[in-house]
Formats: structure tokens, sequence, C-alpha cells
């Protein structure tokens, strides 16, 4: 009701939508359905639960979706027989806006069912790329490390409404710590675990968040998070969250870095972006991503990333890859393994190759040393 109040649909519209929609308990209606998509938290074992359900009562042909935003497919069809129709249908919060649809598939699913979901993505007016199924698909593979590093500035000694601010002047809507309120700090934890398990030696293993979801402050649900909200949803600074960063650094034996504190905010948003274009160099060079400009369109419709700016991987292009590579290695030889720079990017480097260029071969060690020592 709030577009018809707000003049953005009619009543008769609203009305027609409505009696499109059917609730229901059970199921029993599910019998001649052709698409299933599933929605819940993510809990590994529910959504199991739910698609072995699914397979019990769905048709043979109906297609079995799941919007997890982090999971690998596979194992959510773990306990079911019909690993060739079970595809990932990833929306973005919040759905009715952001127009990324991220299709996931794995080797064992139907093309028939890429094809329709393709098909039925265009029809409801989304914007889709395919990918291939991996912890976190293309999209939040890529963008996990934009938090990360917002976290290890922080615990080491930056200000968080300064890191925001810095994310924001370089384009992007929201901030790192705003976008987390934004989606609740339960959802990141909870991706952040799925990284931690599949990319430990890339996770900032950052106690913060779970410090403050302790206290239960969870984010904008909870007008209190990084930020404090008012009735109207409006987020302020909240000078209470310097008692949680003070027990996080200590936790992780950081100290203020003053050379890190003499950052501008362009140099911010580099520390924060750059291991972002690093991931999405691997989401590229493993095959995860069929090709950079699909990337360009995810960071864009799913991430909000500056249109102007191209796409994330148009505006690393831009900057070259040397420049980011130096960069990422000199950050990682001061501050450790976290923004190591991958076999994709270290390639692009060498060979003065674009970093959207097809990877042709993986760097071996001994290329990899030379790299670093030019870089």
């Amino acid at each position: 009701m709030s577009r018809v109040r707000k003049g953005k649909m009619t009543k008769e519209k609203y009305d027609k939508t409505l009696s499109l929609l059917t609730g229901v308990l059970d199921y029993e209606k599910f019998k001649s359905v052709d698409l299933a998509i599933e929605t819940v938290v993510e809990n590994v074992k529910l959504k199991q639960q739910i698609f072995a359900e699914l397979e019990q009562h769905c048709p043979s042909h109906c297609i079995l979706a799941t919007n997890t935003s982090t999971i690998d497919l596979d194992l959510i069809g773990e306990k079911t027989n019909s690993q060739d129709r079970i595809v990932g249908t990833h929306f973005f919060a919040p759905a009715h806006i952001m127009p990324l649809l991220e299709i996931v598939h794995t080797p064992r699913a139907s093309l028939q069912a890429v094809v329709t979901l393709l098909d039925v993505g265009k029809k409801i007016k989304k914007t889709p790329i395919v990918v291939r199924n991996c912890t976190g698909f293309a999209v939040n593979r890529m963008f996990f490390p934009y938090t990360q590093a917002a976290l290890w500035l922080v615990d080491h000694g930056m200000d968080v409404y300064k890191i925001d601010q810095a994310c924001t002047e370089f384009g992007m809507p929201i901030g790192p710590f705003r976008m987390t309120d934004l989606v609740g700090f339960g959802v990141a934890l909870a991706t952040g675990m799925q990284h931690l398990e599949n990319f430990p030696e890339r996770v900032y293993k950052s106690m913060l968040i779970s410090l403050m979801t302790e206290d239960k402050r969870t984010g904008e649900a909870s007008q209190k998070g990084f930020y404090r909200y008012d009735s109207k949803r409006k987020a302020s600074p909240d000078p209470e969250i310097m008692n949680y960063l003070e027990e996080s650094r200590r936790i992780a034996g950081a100290t203020p870095d003053p050379e890190l504190l003499k950052l501008d905010n362009s140099a911010i948003a580099e520390m924060v972006l750059f291991p972002v274009i690093n991931e999405a160099c691997r989401v590229l060079g493993e095959g995860i991503a069929f090709k950079a400009s699909d990337l360009d369109i995810a960071s864009i419709f799913g991430m909000g990333f500056p249109p102007y700016r191209g796409g994330i991987m148009h505006w690393a292009d831009s900057i070259g890859a040397r420049r980011i590579c130096a960069m990422l290695s000199e950050w990682e030889m001061k501050y450790g393994q976290f923004f190591e720079p991958c076999s994709h990017l270290l390639e692009r480097a060498a060979e003065g190759l674009p970093l959207s260029a097809l990877a042709t071969k993986t760097m071996n060690n001994q290329a990899k040393g030379k790299l670093l020592g030019s870089c």
C-alpha cells in the first residue's frame, strides 16, 4: 500500500496484483507449480530440509530455486536426487528496487532451467547474469572484501564514519558499515562464516560485529548498529560504538597505525576497493563469471557501484593492473596475507594486459616472485 500512498501505483493495479497471490500453509498446491523459489534465512540445515520437501511435493519438471546469497548449491541440494533442477536465483536487497538477478548453476543443472530463469528474469524486469556455483557466487564473493577491508582499517585505528564517507565520496550509495546495518548483522555473520570456512586465508577475523550482536545491536532493524536510527530510519553516528571498537582492537591485538590515519578519502576508498578488484580477478580466473562485463553489470546493478565509473572491472582497467598489483603487494608486505594479489591479477600486471582480458595461464611461483620484485 505504500506505493499507492506515494502515488507510484494505482489502487486498481494494487488490487489486481494482490489478487494474483495466494498464501498457503502446506505443500498441497505445489503439485502443479513450474518454479519454486526458497527464500528462508541462511541456514544450511533448514534449506536442505525445504528442498527435500519440495522434491517430494513439486512435479518432476518444476525448477527448484534458492535465493541464498552465499551457500554452495551442492550443499543445499545434498539430500535430494534432483540436482539437475536445483539452481540459484539470487535477488539483491531491496529486491523491488535492485535490478540484478544472479542466476547460479552447477555442472549438473539443466541448461533448460537456466534458459527458463533468464526468461523469467526479463519478464519481471530484472537484469540477469549467469554465473557458476561457488560459495558467495560471483557478486557477494567479489564484494565480501569490501566490509572485510573496512573492518581491518577500523581495528587499526580508522574511524567508522570516515571510511563510509570515503566510499560515498567515491560514488558508492552507502559505505560498508551503513550497508552492514542495512542487511542486518545476522546475515553479515552468516555470510562471514561461509567465507571463513571456504576462504580462511582471505578473511580478516574481526570480532566487532559479534561483540555488537551480543548486546542486541543488530543493525537498522534494531535501530542500533554502527549507526543509531530514529523512527523514520534516519541514520546518525553513535558514539557508543567506541566501546566495541576498543574491545575489538584489544582482542585482535591491533593498535592504531599513524600512517593509515594520514590517508585521505581517495586513498581510503582504494584500500577498501582494491581487495574487491583482487577477488573479482579470482572470480574471473576461476571461471565463476564468464566475462568481465558481467562483473561490471553486477557491481552496478547489484552493489550500487557508481555507473559513471563503468563498473568494477572497467574502473580497475582505467587504473591499470600494475598499479593495483603494486599497492596490494606493498600492503601485503606491511600488513599481511589479506592483501595478497591473486595469480590472475599478477599475470595481467606482468603482461601489461587489461584485467578484463581472458585468463590464459596460472603463474608459477618463479614468475610471481619476479613480478613482486617489479611491482
